[in-house]
């Protein structure tokens, strides 16, 4: 087998476009009903980091190049497989890591591809003294055997719901929120007033289930907040806050809807969380059916394609969101985990 390849903090364009092919192939084989990564998260994800965490990017080129990639093996461009490796700097976290990536062209599997690459990500690992890394894979696909046989377990269990954002708008009820309460909403990054307050509310996501997961959840202030919405940004994508802010000020409950590519026909709902102290009055349905509606307005990608579908995960022990996703016209479209394997 062809020597792995190291890429650099900043690939070039040949190289992304070796890692977008198989990221795309893979993606398109396994999910084929699954809208499939865009080249511009491919490129935001490759070139743009987070301050917290180191990452390796390793390749295997492919030999012969495969004809469909049109770049030449061993400068970046056919590649067989890829793994993206997070290595989190963070003091909670000097002891986890986590795999972003690992894909496989389908017809090239089962050559040992894939195995050739867990085991430089495992040397890596413990180099650095790591304990525990995790993985995001379907459950029942390629990923989830491959993983099984690797010693990871499942530590949560997660099922990915997709909306119609037409159809469920003619379905849906006006926005409301109790006496007092109003809605603040942003696109991009948090505006610096709203930087701590919106700080506060994300650690209402601190009690949501998270299994026998080892990575510790960050802790958020107005610091990381930004960084967080920005990285999104500069990565190419677009984001859509929508904040249910308290009588007193304080933010009550809030949604974040992100499109990954900026031609992509669906986006990602990242966190819905409302603050211990005003569940109950139907914050988390309110802001999210909030979205809903600006989202169907074209607030996201004026001009541009618009957002058709809304996906968003939920544990399986989360009985509320559950809930909550239901009223809203969500329909299970497939179970994935968070895998973990302890070193």
């Amino acid at each position: 087998m062809s020597e792995l390849l190291y890429l650099s903090d900043r690939p070039s364009e040949s190289e992304i476009d070796g890692w977008h092919a198989v990221m795309a192939a893979a993606h398109a084989h396994d999910l084929p009903a699954v809208p499939g990564p865009g080249r511009v998260e491919t490129a935001g994800v490759l070139c743009v980091t987070d301050d917290d965490s180191r990452y390796v990017r390793l390749a295997v080129p492919a030999v012969p190049a495969v004809p469909e990639a049109s770049a030449v093996p061993g400068e970046g461009g056919a590649y067989a497989g890829v793994v993206s490796l997070r290595l989190f700097d963070d003091e909670g976290n000097r002891r986890t890591a986590w795999v972003e990536h690992l894909a496989v062209r389908p017809e090239l599997r089962n050559r040992g591809i894939g195995t050739r690459l867990w085991q430089e990500v495992r040397a890596i690992l413990e180099r650095e003294q790591r304990t525990a890394v995790g993985v995001q894979v379907e459950i029942g696909g390629a990923g989830e055997k491959f993983a099984l046989a690797h010693g990871f377990a499942c530590a949560i269990p997660l099922v990915m719901y997709v909306q119609d954002v037409q159809d469920v708008l003619g379905e849906s009820a006006e926005a409301s929120l109790p006496e007092g309460y109003r809605f603040v909403e942003w696109d991009g990054v948090v505006p610096d007033e709203f930087a701590a307050p919106f700080a506060a509310v994300r650690d209402a996501m601190s009690d949501s289930p998270w299994g026998d997961f080892e990575e510790e959840r960050p802790s958020w202030d107005a610091a990381r907040s930004r960084a967080f919405q920005q990285l999104v940004v500069d990565r190419g994508g677009e984001m859509l806050t929508v904040v249910a802010v308290a009588p007193d000020g304080s933010f009550a409950g809030y949604t974040e809807l992100v499109r990954r590519s900026p031609d992509g026909a669906r986006a990602v709902q990242y966190g819905t969380a409302v603050a211990a102290a005003h569940r109950g009055l139907g914050l988390g349905r309110a802001v999210k059916l909030r979205m809903l509606r600006l989202v169907g307005e074209g607030r996201m990608g004026e001009g541009r394609m618009p957002v058709r579908e809304i996906v968003t995960g939920v544990s399986d022990d989360n009985g509320p969101m559950r809930a909550v996703n239901k009223l809203l016209g969500y329909r299970p479209e497939r179970s994935v985990g968070v895998f973990q394997a302890r070193l």
